[in-house]
This record gives C-alpha cells, sequence and structure tokens, in this order.
C-alpha cells in the first residue's frame, strides 16, 4: 500500500466498522447519564477512539514479531468481549434498580473510570485483528491509520453519547436498564460472530 486517496478512504471505513460497537456502547452511557457534561462526553469518546487506535497498533506489532503467539490469543478475542460487557451491563441494570429504590439521584448513575476503560477494551479488542489487515504497511502508514481511526471513532463515540442523552432524558431511570441492556447484547453480538 502506498500513500494515496484509497490509503486514507481505507483507513476511515475501518474506523467506521471497528467504531459501531463503541458506538452503541456511547450510546448506553449516555442513557446512563443524560445530564453529562461536555468534558466528560469528550472524555467517554476519547478513551474508545485512544482503545480503537491502540489495538490495530498492537495487532500490527505482533503481526511483526509475534505472529504465531497472537494467533492463539485470537479465538479468546470473543470471550473476552463478551465478558467483560456482560460485567458492566449487569452492573448498569443493578446500578438501576438500585436506583429505583433510592430515587434520590436523578442525574444518572456515573460511568466509572475503571468501567469506562473496560468498556474501551471490550468494544476494541476485535480490532486487535485488523494488524493483520494493516500488516503491509511500513510503521508510519499503520500509526496514521490508527489516528484516522481514532478520529473517526471520536466523532462516532461523541455522537453516540449525545443522542443518548436525548433519549436518557425522556426515558428516565428506564434508562439504565436499556443501556446495561445494549451492552450485553453487544457483547453477545461480538462473542456469536467471532464464534460461529
Amino acid at each position: 500500500m502506498t500513500w494515496s486517496f484509497a490509503f486514507v478512504l481505507q483507513s476511515i471505513l475501518l474506523g467506521v466498522g471497528l467504531a459501531m460497537d463503541a458506538f452503541s456502547v456511547s450510546l448506553a452511557n449516555g442513557l446512563n447519564e443524560p445530564k453529562m457534561k461536555s468534558g466528560r462526553i469528550c472524555k467517554i469518546a476519547g478513551v474508545f477512539a485512544f482503545f480503537q487506535a491502540l489495538m490495530p497498533m498492537i495487532g500490527w506489532i505482533c503481526v511483526h514479531t509475534i505472529a504465531h503467539y497472537f494467533s492463539a490469543f485470537e479465538k479468546f478475542i470473543p470471550w473476552i468481549a463478551l465478558l467483560l460487557l456482560v460485567y458492566i451491563g449487569s452492573g448498569m441494570i443493578k446500578d438501576a434498580f438500585k436506583k429505583d429504590e433510592d430515587e434520590d439521584n436523578e442525574d444518572g448513575a456515573k460511568l466509572s473510570f475503571k468501567a469506562l476503560l473496560i468498556q474501551g477494551v471490550a468494544t476494541s479488542i476485535d480490532a486487535l485483528s485488523v494488524g493483520f489487515t494493516i500488516s503491509d504497511y511500513n510503521w508510519i502508514m499503520a500509526l496514521v491509520c490508527a489516528i484516522i481511526i481514532a478520529a473517526v471513532t471520536f466523532v462516532i463515540c461523541f455522537a453516540g453519547v449525545i443522542i443518548g442523552k436525548k433519549f436518557g432524558t425522556w426515558l428516565s431511570n428506564k434508562a439504565c436498564i436499556l443501556g446495561g441492556v445494549i451492552l450485553i447484547l453487544i457483547g453477545l453480538e461480538i462473542f456469536i460472530t467471532g464464534v460461529f
């Protein structure tokens, strides 16, 4: 691959494809916290963008160094994503029922940084295999591709949180349950497509 419009377009399309799970999780985060400030939205989108850029680079490095070890690990990716997203999703559902009992938190349960990192890893872990797709790139091209993927992911996830906030305001406390269910369904979708 050489520097060209096709390279940029392919990187953008990779970013769009990889960002879909992160978009759905961003939507769930917006549902969960309808009064989220713009700085926090940027933080959430930034974490997803970081991991979506990091994972293809790790995959690229694996291809160029320890490919035989990575291919053995690849079959566990759907399982890891499923476990992480079910863990976060079930926590959101549990918090929603606690909120119904307490009825004193009208801002939505705030997503902890640890939970956000878990979401970032869970939604981007399948992007490790993109390292194989871009293995013919040199190091600089792989890095530029990862940066483009990150930029696309940031924009898509920012939009996801904004959309989720809008619906979260309408749905009130039921938004946490819906957000948790969405995360669990995303985990199942990653698992089913990865295993079958």
